[in-house]
Order: C-alpha cells, then sequence, then structure tokens
C-alpha cells in the first residue's frame, strides 16, 4: 500500500497558475492546463487531511498532474482548515463552496475550459466535501455561504475513499474520525442541523451521477462508508457505482503510481466522455 509520505516526496511540475478565490491566504487553487485541446474537461480536485491545517494541497499535486497528462484541466483547490483562523465549522464549507462556483471566473479567464464538463472529485475528507458540493442547491439555506446563483454545474462526482456519513465516523475519536467533532462544533446530538446539512448520506438522491472508488485494505477510511452511500442514494433513485480495489490502501487512490490509478481514471472518464457524447455538435463526430 501506499503510504502518505510517498506521495509527498513525488517530483511534480508547479502549476501554471494559482488563482484567489478570495481574500484569505488560504483561499486560493492551483490550475492546471494539458498542454492541447480547446473545450477540454475540468476537474475540481479536493484534498483530504481530516479537515486539518498539517495537511495541505500537495499532496494531491501528483495525482493533478497525472490528470493533465491524461487530457483534464485540473483546479485544484485549497480551503481553510481545522487549525487555520475561519477553518472548521462554516469557513470550510463556505471555502469550498465558493471555490467551486468560481469555476465560472476561471473559464471568463481561460477559454480553453470545457465549463459543460466539470467534475467534482475528492479524497477521502475531500470526498465528504465533493459529495456536499455537488449537493448544494440554489438559494438552499445551510447557515453558510450562501449565493442568490444556481451553483457551478456538475456532470458528476468521483469520491476517492470518501467519509459519506459524518456522525458515524465521528463516533470513534481516534485518528481522523475524531476530526468530525471539532470541524462541526459538536457532536450529532448537540448540532443534527448541521450534520444534516453536510453529511452525503444525508443529501441523497444526488442530482448527478456518482463514481465511488474505495480501496479494499484501506485502513483509515472503511470501504462501508462508500457502500452506506451506494446503498443510500440507490434507495431513493439516485445514480451512483461503487468500485472497490483489491488490496488498494487510503493513499493509493491518489497515487499515479499505484495498481488503483486506473480505476480512477476510467471513474473519471465514465463522467466526463458520456458528457461529450452527449453534447457533441452535429457533423463533428
Amino acid at each position: 500500500m501506499i503510504q502518505y509520505s510517498e506521495l509527498t516526496a513525488l517530483p511534480v511540475t508547479a502549476a501554471e497558475h494559482s488563482i484567489a478565490y478570495g481574500t484569505d491566504p488560504m483561499q486560493f487553487g492551483e490550475l492546471r492546463l494539458p498542454p492541447r485541446g480547446d473545450h477540454v474537461p475540468l476537474v475540481v480536485l479536493i484534498h483530504g487531511g481530516c479537515w486539518r491545517a498539517q495537511y495541505d494541497l500537495k499532496h494531491v499535486r501528483p495525482a493533478a498532474a497525472a490528470l493533465v497528462a491524461e487530457g483534464f484541466a485540473t483546479w485544484t483547490i485549497e480551503y481553510r482548515r481545522l487549525g487555520d483562523p475561519g477553518g472548521g465549522w462554516p469557513g470550510t464549507f463556505d471555502d469550498v463552496a465558493r471555490a467551486v462556483d468560481h469555476v465560472r471566473a476561471l473559464a471568463l479567464q481561460v477559454h480553453r475550459i470545457d465549463t459543460t464538463r466539470v467534475v467534482l472529485m475528492g479524497h477521502s475528507a475531500g470526498g465528504q466535501l465533493a459529495l456536499w458540493a455537488g449537493s448544494r442547491r440554489q438559494n438552499e439555506t445551510l447557515g453558510i455561504f450562501r449565493s442568490s446563483r444556481a451553483p457551478q454545474p456538475v456532470v458528476g462526482v468521483v469520491s476517492l475513499a470518501g467519509i459519506t456519513d459524518l456522525a458515524e465516523y465521528g463516533a470513534t475519536t481516534t485518528g481522523c474520525n475524531g476530526a468530525v467533532t471539532p470541524l462541526m462544533g459538536g457532536t450529532p446530538a448537540a448540532h443534527p442541523d448541521r450534520y444534516k446539512a453536510v453529511s452525503p448520506v444525508e443529501r441523497v438522491p444526488l442530482d448527478m451521477p456518482v463514481q465511488l472508488v474505495h480501496g479494499e485494505a484501506d485502513p483509515i477510511v472503511p470501504v462501508a462508508q462508500s457502500r452506506k452511500f451506494l446503498a443510500r442514494n440507490r434507495a431513493v433513485n439516485g445514480t451512483a457505482e461503487l468500485h472497490v480495489v483489491p488490496g488498494a490502501g487510503h493513499f493509493d487512490l491518489i497515487a499515479p503510481q499505484s495498481e488503483a490509478w486506473p480505476s480512477v481514471l476510467r471513474a473519471v472518464h465514465a463522467l466526463v466522455d458520456v458528457r461529450r457524447v452527449m453534447h457533441t455538435p452535429t457533423g463533428s463526430r
């Protein structure tokens, strides 16, 4: 299984653009573009790390670069986390919403971005944030960031070892599990509305397809988290698929050198390629 230290040790070319989506130092993202092609699909990549400040976007840079090599543009977002001023509830969610919706502004600057083919992809805690971001609705009142405009449309969500049930995951107080209560500002008993507002299993059905990829041997986020979301989403007629990678651990899913990486690429293509077929102009096929 791939270790976290192996990810951070990989050499990666710097992103072409570091762009602010807000005024806080943590409100920025890295935009990478493939060398060729117009109307390129965009993957909004949300890193994990237990929503904690000590884990930043550096460890998903190899995944971003590998997606670019596959022909995708990537918008890897940073956001305030536990330990950052304003991190946790509601700042972390506020930032993710703003960063996703900033795709519209990016497309005005970089005309090669195809805003009809945007995928949200998150790993671990970032998987929770990606699934929540994909479930947002116009004028929805969650006590956090609210825009009168509809959220940036996306063709689907790829959750990589995503945390889908915050209450269940936070019931254990050790390791990454212990970050849930500080993130939410209290327990589910103290703040049931908050958990209902952002826990992916409470947000089903999502209005777009979901691809779940999970390592069978994941010691940090058990595969049961993805299975629970799959069952809940399908029970209310949502569209989701789960790909369990035999022998894979937690970090294999964001490691381009791992045997799990082809499963990640297939999940992204499953969302983007269908959209491309649906929207190919007449005469260009």
